[in-house]
């Protein structure tokens, strides 16, 4: 027997005024999530001081694989904050593409240079949880770029998953990545390194800085990808 039960729309039962207010929240937190995966990027690299020594280019190139290019990568599919929401979904999906590309080569290249500062300095490795965190975090990044391929190739590959269900597992993989390098980065600040030079009030608003920018894409994956809520006719 059929149900008269539908999934109802983003903004259903508020008032015309409740409505656009919603939508200008909705914007201003996408801009303020951008301004804030921008500055944190610009202001590491500033701290880091790239081409000093062997270690300053990790925190350059991590900030701007995670902090700048994975936050824009997943922030063009937004239709309300986006400076591509204009675009095509192809051509959105093409920029994703390129976008998550960057934080392969720049995560690669920071853990690289991580590696190698470690071993000139004769330093053992994966003994904070920065350090396991990161390496965890690289090889989830790693396994969900595997996962964007089967979506974009299912039949080449011969998945024998729904695309629905394909984007989903993408989905949801992709905000298990984000989060997991959020919290990756706000260890990074518990380092020698960065309270040897952020300190005081500072030091505490750059601790509560990337949480913005993750609490954004949370609520842009959910309310994406997870039902709405049902209504009765």
């Amino acid at each position: 027997m059929p149900s008269d039960v539908e999934y109802s729309p983003v903004g259903e039962g508020l008032g015309m005024r409740d409505f656009w207010l919603y939508v200008w929240l909705r914007r201003a937190a996408l801009i303020a999530a951008h301004v804030t995966g921008l500055g944190l990027t610009l202001t590491i690299s500033l701290l880091s001081r790239p081409g000093t020594s062997l270690f300053s280019w990790h925190p350059l190139l991590m900030s701007v694989a995670y902090c700048l290019c994975l936050t824009e990568g997943i922030l063009l599919f937004s239709a309300e904050g986006s400076p591509f929401c204009f675009k095509s979904r192809k051509c959105k999906i093409r920029l994703h593409w390129f976008c998550q590309a960057l934080v392969l080569i720049a995560s690669a290249s920071g853990f690289g240079f991580m590696v190698a500062s470690k071993n000139v300095s004769e330093i053992p490795h994966l003994v904070t949880w920065h350090s396991v965190l990161g390496v965890c975090t690289l090889a989830a990044t790693v396994l969900q770029a595997a996962c964007g391929v089967c979506l974009n190739f299912p039949k080449l590959l011969c998945l024998p998953s729904s695309l629905p269900k394909l984007k989903l597992y993408h989905a949801t993989c992709g905000l298990v990545v984000y989060l997991l390098s959020t919290v990756t980065v706000v260890s990074a600040m518990f380092s020698d390194w960065f309270q040897a030079t952020v300190k005081g009030v500072v030091w505490w608003v750059f601790l509560l800085l990337p949480f913005f920018p993750a609490l954004v894409v949370m609520n842009q994956i959910t309310s994406a990808y997870l039902p709405r809520k049902k209504i009765s006719n």
